[in-house]
C-alpha cells in the first residue's frame, strides 16, 4: 500500500490549497475558504484522488471524435488565478460561460447565501453532468442553462463574468450584460495566443486590469475562432486568425528546406509569455508556427516551436524568434535571435529583431501591457497593437 492509498480527499485538498498559496494562485482568505470547502473529487468521480487534487491536472469532460478534449474542468491552479483576477465579493451576481460544475461550486461559496451564480454551456451533455455533480455536492443553488454564449447573455445585467473557453471576440451581448461596475474574465485568444484577461466596463469598451498566461478548449458554436491553418512540412504547421497573412504552403516549404539564416539581436531574452504577447500583437503578418520534438531533435527547426512561436510571415520566406546564451554579450541569462527562411529572410529578419529590441529596451516587466477591447469598426490601416475581431477590436499599449 502507498502513502496515496491512505491519504484521504480532505488531506490531500490541504494540501493543494497550500501549494496553491506557496505559488501565489491563491492569494485572499475568501478564495482559500471557497477552496477548502469544495471537494473537487465529486466532479470527477472516475478520476485518482491525488490527480484530482493535483495543481496542474485538467479533468476531461467531453471529446469530440477524434479524441481531442471539447470540455474540461481546468487545473485547480489556472481556476485559482482566474477567479482571484474576477474577486467575486458576496452578495454579487456571476454568470459562468463554460461549464464543469467544480468552478460554479468555488463561486457559489464566494457569492454566499444572498449570491447568484448560473453556469451556461452550449453542449446539453456537459450541462446534464455539471448539475448531476452540482446536486451531489451540496450546490443545488447554481442555475445551470444550455445555451449558445454568443447570443445568450438575456438573463439580466452580473456583477461578474467568467469565460472558461478560450473566445477570439467578444460579443456584445457579454458587454451589454455586465453591470456598469462588471468585470469580464476571458481567456482572450490573439493569433493562437490566449491570455486570461480580467476587463473592467469603461462606458461601451473594456479595458483590463490584469492579464495571465492561460490556455483552455475553444469555444464551440457562433463564436468559434476562424482559424487558418497550413502544414508546411511533416510536423511543422502554421496558424493564424488574421486572413490577410498568406499562407502559401508550398513555396513555405522550400523556403524552410533551404538556407537558413541567423540573426542575432543583443537584447536580452526573458519573460517569454509577456515577449510572445507583444511580438503576436506587433508583428506586421502574424502567425504562429508549430513543430514535432522530432523535427527539433533533426536540427531543421528551433526549440522555441515546440509549443507554438509568433512567426512572421511573407508569400514565399518565414521569420521567428530563438534564443542562445548570452556568452558573447557577458551577462547572464540568454539572448533572443531571428531564425529566417526564403527570399525575403534579411528583411523579415530585420523587421523582427527590430520588435526584440524595442521589447527588450522598453517593456521588458511583467504587466507592461494594458488592453482595450472596443466594439466597432477597427480603424484601417491597423496601428501596431491592434488586432480586428468579428465585433469589434483588440488595442494593446505597453508601458
Amino acid at each position: 500500500m502507498t502513502h496515496l492509498d491512505t491519504v484521504g480527499p480532505e488531506a490531500l485538498r490541504a494540501d493543494m490549497v497550500q501549494a496553491l498559496h506557496d505559488q501565489d494562485a491563491i492569494t485572499s482568505q475568501s478564495l482559500t475558504a471557497a477552496f477548502t470547502a469544495v471537494p473537487r473529487h465529486l466532479f470527477a468521480p472516475d478520476m485518482p484522488l491525488e490527480q484530482a487534487y493535483d495543481l496542474h491536472s485538467i479533468m476531461p469532460v467531453k471529446k469530440d471524435g477524434y479524441g481531442l478534449d471539447i470540455s474540461v474542468i481546468s487545473a485547480p491552479h489556472l481556476q485559482a488565478v482566474m477567479l482571484e483576477q474576477a474577486d467575486i465579493e458576496p452578495g454579487m451576481r456571476v454568470l459562468e460561460i463554460g461549464s464543469g460544475g467544480y468552478n460554479a461550486a468555488l463561486i457559489q461559496e464566494l457569492v454566499g447565501a444572498d449570491g447568484e451564480v448560473t453556469s451556461l454551456d452550449i453542449d446539453r451533455d456537459v450541462i446534464d453532468r455539471a448539475r448531476t455533480h452540482l446536486d451531489a455536492a451540496g450546490y443545488g443553488r447554481v442555475k445551470t442553462v444550455v445555451a449558445d454564449a454568443e447570443s445568450a447573455v438575456v438573463l439580466g445585467h452580473f456583477d461578474r463574468i467568467m469565460v472558461t473557453v478560450s473566445a477570439w471576440d467578444i460579443p456584445p451581448s457579454w458587454i451589454s450584460g455586465l453591470t456598469a461596475k462588471g468585470r469580464l474574465v476571458v481567456p482572450l485568444t490573439v493569433c493562437g495566443t490566449t491570455r486570461s484577461v480580467a476587463f473592467d466596463r469603461d462606458g461601451d469598451c473594456l479595458v483590463s486590469r490584469s492579464y495571465r498566461l492561460a490556455s483552455f478548449v475553444p469555444m464551440q458554436g457562433e463564436g468559434a475562432v476562424p482559424d487558418r491553418k497550413a502544414l508546411l512540412l511533416d510536423g511543422v504547421a502554421l496558424q493564424t486568425d488574421n486572413k490577410n497573412v498568406p499562407l502559401n504552403a508550398q513555396a513555405l516549404a522550400r523556403a524552410l528546406e533551404g538556407d537558413r539564416l541567423e540573426v542575432w539581436s543583443w537584447a536580452a531574452y526573458d519573460l517569454p509569455d509577456e515577449l510572445d504577447w507583444f511580438l503576436t500583437l506587433n508583428l506586421p503578418a502574424p502567425a504562429r508556427l508549430h513543430a514535432a520534438q522530432d523535427v527539433i531533435d533533426s536540427g531543421l527547426m528551433e526549440p522555441s516551436a515546440r509549443l507554438g512561436v509568433a512567426a512572421l510571415v511573407d508569400d514565399d520566406s518565414i521569420a521567428y524568434r530563438t534564443r542562445r546564451p548570452n556568452k558573447d554579450t557577458g551577462t547572464v541569462g540568454f539572448e533572443s535571435g531571428v531564425i529566417a527562411h526564403g527570399p525575403q529572410a534579411e528583411a523579415l529578419a530585420a523587421q523582427y529583431v527590430e520588435l526584440l529590441q524595442q521589447w527588450a529596451t522598453d517593456h521588458q516587466r511583467r504587466g507592461a501591457a494594458t488592453i482595450r477591447y472596443v466594439p466597432g469598426a477597427a480603424p484601417s490601416p491597423l496601428p501596431p497593437g491592434t488586432a480586428r475581431k468579428r465585433h469589434g477590436y483588440v488595442s494593446v499599449t505597453w508601458a
